[in-house]
């Protein structure tokens, strides 16, 4: 029991610093891709100089649902990124470990050692699915299969590009693992979405 308890805890600290340290460099981020958007959709107020722009931030996120949406999404894309792309060292040959690890242990210089990656794919591709339906849930179908089937298509060619820029980039390795459980991550999401928005709907009748 002990063991087994030692284990789950040493799977959430790493699941936990995996998430927590890009958490100020993706806030940063979003809050900037924001004032994009703003410049791109809003030039006529966000245009004057940084103070009226900051101002026009504030009130858009105040005032537009949408608005949120997006930053929110904004914020887990940047988080995704960093762990898959942003904070990842060059690797001479990106090709070395194909098909990736499918378990939490790994076997290193004859010893196992634990590792999180395949719940870490998982669980970073939940919350990802999950906002981008949200936030564009006008064009999402009401069906629960089709949208098992949305984002998991949405998470798995999310996944391929990382995954290929990762090797044209040389940064971190190309995995399938990475995409299978990516995509598992983005069906999970899914499927969260669809029970969140369905549990809404019986309380709001």
């Amino acid at each position: 029991m002990k063991e087994t308890i030692d284990l789950l805890g040493k799977i959430i600290t790493n699941i936990l610093t995996a998430l927590y340290e890009p958490f100020g460099f993706s806030l940063l981020l979003s809050f900037l891709a924001m004032f994009f958007y703003l410049y791109a959709y809003e030039p006529i107020h966000a245009g004057k100089g940084w103070k009226n722009a900051i101002v026009t931030w504030y009130q858009k996120f105040k005032e537009s649902v949408f608005f949120r949406k997006l930053f929110f999404l904004a914020f887990v894309t940047s988080l995704v990124l960093f762990r898959t792309l942003l904070n990842r060292s060059q690797w001479m040959n990106p090709l070395a470990d194909i098909m990736g690890g499918w378990g939490i242990w790994e076997t290193v210089n004859g010893e196992q050692k634990l590792t999180t990656e395949c719940i870490e794919n998982v669980i970073m591709m939940i919350p990802f699915t999950s906002i981008v339906m949200w936030t564009f849930r006008e064009k999402v179908c009401k069906n629960w299969k089709k949208i098992l089937w949305q984002s998991g298509m949405i998470s798995f060619v999310f996944s391929i590009v990382i995954e290929m820029l990762q090797l044209l980039l040389r940064l971190g390795t190309f995995q399938l693992s990475d995409i299978f459980y990516n995509t598992v991550g983005g069906v999970v999401g899914g499927f969260i979405y669809y029970a969140v928005m369905k549990t809404r709907r019986m309380f709001s009748r």
